[in-house]
């Protein structure tokens, strides 16, 4: 689970997290979840694969403001190889209340952004993400 202090830069003028940092928090969590996988970007990078995103959908539920604590649990909810897609449950310390659900969808490709399959280019890889979708690890 991650976990992320807000910054008071963060909030707007009602003294509550701006809806656009969140996505910086989900991609900050993912970062983090890959490295603490055995997968970091950086790794990614150097193999020629990038993770573009495709989309991102969040339902923001409760609020939160500057010095809060925001934990972050990550599961894959949907993996073909080439596809991926990544829910979020952003979750306030303090209260417990849930913050933020939501999901980023994923695509693997070359560096001319061309779809390739993980399992092609990587199959240690491929067989992390397919085996966290089977079994419903995060």
């Amino acid at each position: 689970m991650f976990e992320r202090k807000i910054n008071y830069y963060e909030t707007d003028r009602m003294g509550v997290v701006h809806h656009s940092n969140y996505i910086r928090y989900l991609e900050e969590a993912r970062c983090k979840w890959l490295e603490e996988m055995q997968m970091p970007f950086s790794q990614f990078e150097e193999e020629g694969i990038t993770i573009p995103v495709l989309g991102v959908n969040c339902t923001y539920q409760h609020h939160v403001t500057f010095d809060d604590v925001v934990q972050i649990q990550i599961s894959v909810k949907e993996y073909t190889g080439v596809r991926m897609t990544v829910g979020y449950v952003v979750t306030d310390k303090k209260t417990g209340k849930t913050v933020l659900t939501g999901e980023t969808k994923h695509c693997f490709t070359n560096r001319e952004l061309k779809p390739i399959h993980l399992k092609k280019y990587n199959p240690a890889f491929h067989e992390k993400f397919a085996s966290l979708l089977v079994e419903g690890e995060n």
